[in-house]
């Protein structure tokens, strides 16, 4: 049987599921602009004046990285999770629809999402935060970097879907490691330096490391090593491919 072709309304189809999860709404939207008026008053008192916007552009760059993690990482492997258990991509395929058809529609749904996040959350803490203005090259790398851990983290929740196929485990799993992740990058107001030291060689094989504690010093001006960066990039992107390979070859394996 022929397969449908790609349209907008199917990425329309996905926005709408992605959208209704209350926990996208809030914890993709509203709460990466909850912690950073939060964590900015908190410490604006305990710096001195000049360094309040410094300081204020540090907690937003970090918890712009909440956006990708929420909305993909934890909204996608609770909703795909869901799917699956309930055979709704079976489904999908019965009515014409080809998996890897599915599967665009669905990130570009994810991403587009992110995207429209990403300008509620700038556009409130630029308006409401005293921020420094930054170089139209540091916010292209940082507007990069997110992208990439936005696509990175689909295809680890895409993986964790595929080898759990159910809501339980797989909400479980992403959990850890959403907080995970929070503590490591210095999300949660521990800096990775005040980390014991094998936490410390985990955090910096992670690119949220990089982003939450070195942005700040080339936002608007300076050089950077991005090799560390790069590193952690490369490494991320393995974990990821490698969870969505152990997927496919398990379902290979059942299909058999």
């Amino acid at each position: 049987m022929k397969g449908k072709n790609f349209s907008g309304s199917l990425i329309v189809y996905e926005m709408r599921n992605i959208i209704g999860n209350p926990f996208v709404s809030f914890f993709g939207i509203v709460f990466p602009i909850l912690m950073s008026f939060l964590i900015t008053k908190a410490v604006a008192s305990e710096v001195p004046k000049a360094m309040v916007p410094e300081v204020n552009t540090s907690v937003f760059i970090t918890m712009s990285l909440i956006i990708p993690m929420a909305i993909i990482l934890l909204g996608y492997a609770a909703t795909y999770s869901q799917e699956l258990e309930k055979e709704i991509p079976i489904r999908m395929r019965l009515f014409g629809f080809r998996e890897r058809t599915v599967i665009t529609a669905k990130i570009i749904a994810q991403l587009l999402v992110m995207t429209f996040a990403l300008i509620i959350y700038v556009v409130a803490d630029f308006l409401f935060l005293d921020l420094q203005t930054p170089k139209l090259s540091s916010a292209l790398i940082l507007l990069v970097c997110l992208y990439l851990l936005g696509i990175f983290f689909f295809v680890l929740a895409h993986g964790l879907s595929n080898i759990f196929k159910k809501f339980g485990p797989t909400y479980c799993v992403a959990m850890v490691l959403y907080f995970g992740i929070m503590i490591l990058c210095g999300m949660m107001g521990v800096t990775m330096e005040n980390l014991p030291e094998a936490l410390q060689a985990v955090a910096k094989t992670l690119p949220m490391s990089y982003i939450s504690r070195d942005f700040i010093d080339f936002w608007q001006k300076g050089s950077y090593n991005f090799v560390p960066l790069i590193q952690a990039f490369l490494f991320f992107g393995a974990v990821s491919g490698i969870v969505l390979a152990v997927s496919i070859y398990r379902d290979r394996r059942v299909v058999k």
